[in-house]
């Protein structure tokens, strides 16, 4: 609770922080402010509760918050969604009474594996929120060999991305990378914050990387649905791939990714090289297992 209630602190005095009281509508005398941002006072105001009572708020104390007043606090700290998600998660762990959430997966169910495997053209996997990858089609291990070729298992995308120095080269754009990872990473702590194996993977990571440590402080939050994954790929070169992250509801907690390029661009036919390159790999594995 000690952990959940200083949680609590730094997001909400980092978010206010960053208002300035023009974005808040508010008018301005004079130049001298001695805080970053908004005030308590401001925030209380504009949130529509006593300065008592956001100062307690901000103290850690979100058990008995109304959603109410924590969708207009989310409001006034002009929260986006993932961050009214994670306001919403620390108020539910905060709460005496607090219904925990189930674990995430560590196991895909066979129907979801031939969901995968009948995606043949296309690289697709399932991972967890904590971004382990627990089942993957050809074209998927293909395109995240550095990744598959780790000793982990099962391999996981963050530990790859601060712990292994291939991994800079790897995401031609890794700054971005790093800052998404940590951000999806603190909003599944908001969502399961006593998942022994989060919280082991987040210690693994904060002692190892300093890099994480910097991102993790931020304390940004962040959903990662689609976009677009720029790869250096070791046999295949430049990739720019779309990319959708799908829930699977029958499966909470996990995820399947699904890579692609527009037909005829430069990396619609490195895929189809990747394809030829996994097949010859598979085939070779095949073999190297039967001697």
């Amino acid at each position: 609770m000690a952990e959940t209630r200083t949680e609590i602190r730094e997001f909400l005095s980092s978010r206010r922080a960053r208002i300035t009281p023009e974005q808040a509508g508010l008018p301005v005398y004079g130049g001298n402010r001695r805080v970053a941002g908004l005030r308590r006072e401001e925030v209380a105001m504009l949130t529509g509760v006593s300065v008592d009572y956001y100062v307690r708020l901000e103290r850690g104390n979100l058990a008995g918050a109304s959603e109410s007043v924590l969708d207009a606090l989310a409001r006034t700290l002009k929260l986006d969604e993932a961050e009214r998600e994670y306001l919403f998660d620390l108020a539910r762990a905060s709460a005496p009474t607090r219904r925990a959430r189930p674990r995430p997966a560590t196991t895909v169910r066979p129907a979801v594996l031939q969901v995968l495997e009948a995606v043949s053209d296309a690289p697709a996997w399932v991972r967890n929120g904590r971004h382990d990858i627990l089942a993957s089609n050809r074209m998927g291990r293909a395109l995240y060999a550095p990744v598959f070729d780790e000793p982990r298992d099962p391999p996981n995308t963050t530990l790859f991305t601060y712990l292994n120095p291939a991994a800079r080269q790897f995401w031609r754009d890794y700054d971005q990378i790093a800052n998404d990872a940590a951000a999806m990473l603190r909003l599944e702590a908001g969502r399961t914050p006593h998942d022994p194996d989060l919280i082991r993977l987040i210690g693994e990571l904060s002692t190892q990387s300093e890099v994480f440590r910097q991102r993790w402080a931020a304390r940004d939050v962040k959903h990662h649905r689609s976009g677009v994954k720029r790869i250096h790929h070791p046999v295949v070169g430049d990739l720019e791939l779309n990319f959708e992250s799908m829930d699977l509801p029958s499966e909470p907690g996990l995820v399947m990714n699904v890579y692609t390029a527009p037909a005829g661009s430069p990396t619609s036919d490195a895929l189809k090289v990747l394809a030829s390159w996994a097949a010859t790999r598979q085939s070779a594995d095949e073999l190297s297992h039967e001697v």
